[in-house]
C-alpha cells in the first residue's frame, strides 16, 4: 500500500528555503479563536485519537461557516447627507463603478437597497431611504426597513445631527443593536474655512468643533455620550476611519469581525497588516484539512486536495489584498498613476498569476520547509503529534500558504506606498 503522501510532487529537501516563521505554541492556541470550545475538544479528541479525516471535517466546517458568514450593514441618514457615496466608499468603489449605489443631490433611495460587496459578497451594504422624508418617519422607520436583517446600523449626517437622527438612535437602542454616528463631508468643510480664513486656519481645531458641536445636538436630544467619526468620502483613509473600523471590530462578533476585517477596501497599511493577521489564524486549520486527506488512502485524493487548497488560498490572498488586475487599476487611476508604474514594486510571482503550474513549481521547492513545518507542530504541540501519517502533507500546505501570504501581503504593503508615495 502506498503512503498518505506517495502522490505528491517529489520534494527537493536540499532546495534552498526563504525564511518563514513559525508561530509559538501560544499563537497555535490563539488561533482556535474562532472556533467554539465544543468544536475546540471534537479536534482535540479526533487528533489525539489519529481520527485525522473526523479532525479535518470539523475544521473543514469551521472554515465554511467563517467564509459564509454574513455581514449586513445598514447606512442611513438624511436626504443629501452622502449615505450612498459611504456605501460605495466602504466597498472600495466610486460613484461611477458599475455595481455602485446611485448618488446625487436629492433622495435616490426609495426603498432599503442591497449592495454586495463585488469580492466578499457575504458582506452586504444596505442603503436605507432618508429618515425624515414624508414616507419614512422616525417611529415607523425601523419597522419600515426590516430592522431585524441589520447587524448594526451607521447614521449619517453631512452638517448637524437632528431630532430625527436622535430618535432613530434611541430606537435602534431599545431593540438591542448598536449605532455609530459618522459625520460626513470633512473635507468640504475644512476647505472652505480654509478659503475663509486661510491665515488662521486650523485644521485640528476646527475639527475638534464640529466634533463638539455633533455631541452637544444629540446630548440635546437625549443621546448620552454618542460616537461620533468624522469622515470623507473622497478620502477614506483619512480622519476618523481607522477610529471606526477599531470600534467595529472590537464590537462584532468573530466571525463578523473576520468578515468586516477582509472586505476593508486597502487604503491604510494598518489595515493590511490586520488582514495578514486574520489569514494566518487559518493557515492552520487548512493544513489540517489537507493532512486529514493525506491520510486517506486513496491514490490521486492527497494531490488533489492539496492544489485546491492552495489554489483557492493563494488567489483569495491576491484578492484580499487588492493585486488583481481590477483592484491595481482602480488604485492607478485614483492616484493618477500608470498601473504599469505600480506594478513595478511586485516581486511575487503569485501576485501576477495564480495557476496549477505555478503552485506545483513551488510545491517541488517546499520539500526542507515543510519537513521543519511537520517536525516543528508534532514535537511543540502536543495535540498535532498524530499528524506524522500525513505530516509532510500538513506541513507542505502550512509551509506553502504562510511564505506565500506574506509574500503577498509585502507585495501589497509595496504598492500602496508607491502609489501614494508616502506611509498611508
Amino acid at each position: 500500500m502506498r503512503t498518505p503522501h506517495s502522490c505528491l510532487p517529489r520534494l527537493d529537501p536540499m532546495a534552498v528555503q526563504p525564511p518563514v516563521a513559525l508561530p509559538s505554541r501560544a499563537e497555535i492556541i490563539d488561533e482556535y479563536d474562532i472556533i467554539t470550545e465544543e468544536d475546540i475538544e471534537e479536534i482535540k479528541d479526533a487528533l489525539e485519537g489519529g481520527r485525522m479525516a473526523d479532525a479535518a471535517s470539523k475544521i473543514m466546517e469551521n472554515l465554511q461557516a467563517l467564509e459564509n458568514a454574513r455581514l449586513d450593514i445598514a447606512v442611513t441618514g438624511e436626504s443629501g447627507s452622502g449615505k450612498s457615496s459611504f456605501v460605495n466608499a466602504i466597498r472600495g468603489l466610486g460613484d461611477e463603478d458599475d455595481v455602485s449605489a446611485a448618488t446625487g443631490v436629492v433622495e435616490t433611495t426609495l426603498k432599503p437597497t442591497p449592495y454586495p460587496h463585488p469580492k466578499h459578497p457575504n458582506v452586504t451594504v444596505w442603503d436605507l431611504p432618508g429618515i425624515g422624508t414624508p414616507d419614512f418617519r422616525s417611529d415607523t422607520y425601523l419597522e419600515q426597513v426590516n430592522f431585524s436583517r441589520y447587524d448594526f446600523f451607521i447614521l449619517i449626517a453631512s452638517e448637524r445631527f437632528k431630532t430625527n437622527h436622535a430618535r432613530l438612535a434611541q430606537e435602534i437602542q431599545k431593540q438591542g443593536k448598536r449605532f455609530y454616528f459618522v459625520r460626513s463631508k470633512v473635507d468640504a468643510d475644512l476647505e472652505a474655512t480654509k478659503k475663509r480664513r486661510p491665515h488662521t486656519y486650523n485644521e485640528e481645531g476646527i475639527l475638534r468643533q464640529i466634533r463638539e458641536n455633533c455631541q452637544a445636538c444629540l446630548e440635546a436630544e437625549n443621546v448620552m455620550s454618542p460616537r461620533i467619526f468624522l469622515l470623507s468620502n473622497w478620502e477614506l483613509s483619512k480622519y476618523d476611519f481607522v477610529l471606526l473600523e477599531e470600534t467595529l471590530e472590537q464590537e462584532l462578533p468573530s466571525h463578523k469581525r473576520h468578515a468586516f476585517l477582509l472586505a476593508l477596501p486597502n487604503i491604510s497599511l494598518e489595515i493590511l497588516h490586520k488582514k495578514r493577521e486574520a489569514l494566518q489564524k487559518q493557515i492552520w486549520k487548512l493544513a489540517t484539512v489537507s493532512c486529514g486527506v493525506a491520510a486517506v488512502p486513496i491514490p490521486g485524493l492527497s494531490v488533489a486536495c492539496d492544489m485546491t487548497i492552495l489554489i483557492k488560498s493563494l488567489s483569495e490572498y491576491r484578492k484580499d489584498f487588492g493585486l488583481d488586475d481590477d483592484s491595481l487599476g482602480k488604485l492607478a487611476e485614483k492616484v493618477g498613476k500608470p498601473v504599469e508604474e505600480i506594478k513595478e514594486v511586485i516581486k511575487s510571482p503569485l501576485a501576477r498569476e495564480i495557476s496549477r503550474d505555478v503552485v506545483v513549481k513551488m510545491l517541488t521547492k517546499a520539500g526542507g520547509g515543510a519537513l521543519m513545518v511537520a517536525e516543528y507542530f508534532a514535537s511543540a504541540v502536543p495535540i498535532f503529534g498524530s499528524l506524522a501519517a500525513g505530516g509532510i502533507s500538513f506541513g507542505t500546505t502550512y509551509y506553502m500558504l504562510r511564505s506565500s501570504l506574506n509574500e503577498v501581503a509585502d507585495d501589497a504593503h509595496r504598492v500602496l506606498i508607491k502609489a501614494f508615495e508616502s506611509d498611508v
